[in-house]
């Protein structure tokens, strides 16, 4: 039956829409890589200042404050956040705020790896926030940015007092590099960037304030650290860790990458013009979708929508009869078209969210690209629904 439809005039030049790895930078090759540094060691002075770079690109275009450490870490962003969470909780009580996926998981590893006794959870279903006002800043608190599995996000750090007691651990990995990260407000942050920079993957970024780098010279947890988890020796903070020392040996061609990245992100302007390209990629998609009447966006409230992990939700009501095994089929059904006809790779749903589509709109995703998508999305439904009508 899909065969029988016409298709869309224009297809996407790039059909890399995948939410994690990301989609490299436009006209990036292999050959942009200054490989220089491959088959050294990182702890050469060429590899130290490979690391330094990359660190002192970060600070400068995320706008991390002079006083905050940036690190390198292993395992991605969970990695980063694990390492946060393993040295840093259990001195007070926590907050423990989720509205996906990924902040499920921290919830879960804070109540029953780690076994915390004072543990608040509060938590809001795919396609809302929780109720920001309940939480309690005399504690820690550990929440998502941008929540990737839901494209649901916070609008700001407004709901973060000043004056807080306890730290406050933010999972930015889908939030760096397109949103307005208040560092003011944050005492961890964490990305990976496989994320908005379209990095390769495996290496972590942990950002620690003053704050943050206070409680890990003045508490030690009941529980042992693993080496990688390590960033203290003595009371003190190992502060190579934040200068290119890293804990483990890291791919010096990820790091490169990142570096190639990161200038590329400069040569545009830096966070305001990722800012841009990314709100410019979503309007593409939300303009769409409004116009249209079998697509929503799965956050409910606008002002929380994200600009990178667009979450759509399908509103039909001949898919929305169906049950949800077969909607979650349908959903299925429209993604694997899309992929066979080479026109969008990895949209589908995270495994543990609605069933529905997820569309990257990243700074490193072209606007002309997600234009040329939509109709495409409308083939593909047509066509499925279509196939379920002959079916019935």
């Amino acid at each position: 039956m899909v065969a029988t439809l016409p298709t869309p005039d224009v297809r996407p030049a790039d059909p890399r829409f995948s939410s994690g790895p990301c989609a490299k930078r436009p006209g990036w090759t292999p050959e942009a890589l200054d490989t220089s540094a491959l088959g050294r060691s990182h702890r050469s002075k060429l590899g130290k200042a490979k690391l330094a770079d990359a660190i002192a690109l970060t600070r400068e275009i995320l706008g991390v404050p002079d006083d905050y450490r940036i690190g390198i870490v292993p395992a991605s962003d969970t990695g980063a956040v694990e390492m946060a969470m393993w040295s840093m909780l259990g001195a007070r009580g926590v907050d423990m705020v989720a509205w996906e996926s990924f902040g499920s998981g921290w919830v879960t590893d804070v109540v029953k790896q780690l076994k915390l006794d004072d543990v608040r959870k509060i938590e809001a279903g795919y396609g809302e926030l929780p109720d920001l006002a309940t939480i309690d800043f005399s504690r820690d608190v550990v929440f998502t940015w941008n929540g990737t599995t839901s494209g649901v996000r916070v609008p700001n750090g407004d709901f973060i007092p000043a004056d807080r007691e306890g730290l406050t651990i933010c999972d930015a990995t889908s939030a760096a590099f397109a949103q307005a990260l208040d560092f003011a407000k944050l005492d961890v942050v964490t990305f990976s960037w496989q994320k908005v920079l379209g990095g390769e993957g495996g290496h972590g970024v942990l950002i620690l304030s003053p704050r943050a780098v206070e409680r890990l010279e003045t508490y030690t947890p009941a529980w042992p650290l693993p080496k990688i988890f390590r960033m203290t020796k003595g009371g003190k903070l190992i502060e190579g860790i934040f200068k290119g020392e890293t804990i483990n040996t890291p791919s010096m061609l990820c790091v490169e990458d990142y570096l190639d990245a990161l200038n590329w992100a400069k040569s545009l302007g830096g966070l305001e013009a990722l800012k841009a390209r990314a709100d410019a990629n979503f309007k593409a998609i939300q303009d769409h979708v409004d116009a249209g009447s079998w697509l929503e966006n799965l956050a409910v409230d606008p002002a929380t929508r994200s600009n990178t992990s667009v979450c759509l939700k399908i509103v039909d009501p001949a898919v929305t009869a169906l049950s949800a095994d077969d909607q979650a089929a349908f959903a299925k059904a429209i993604v694997s078209a899309l992929d066979k006809e080479g026109v969008a790779f990895d949209i589908g749903a995270y495994r543990d969210a609605p069933s529905g589509l997820r569309i990257w709109a990243g700074a490193t995703v072209e606007t002309a690209d997600l234009e040329a998508l939509m109709p495409w999305l409308d083939w593909a439904f047509e066509a499925q629904k279509a196939t379920l009508k002959a079916a019935a």
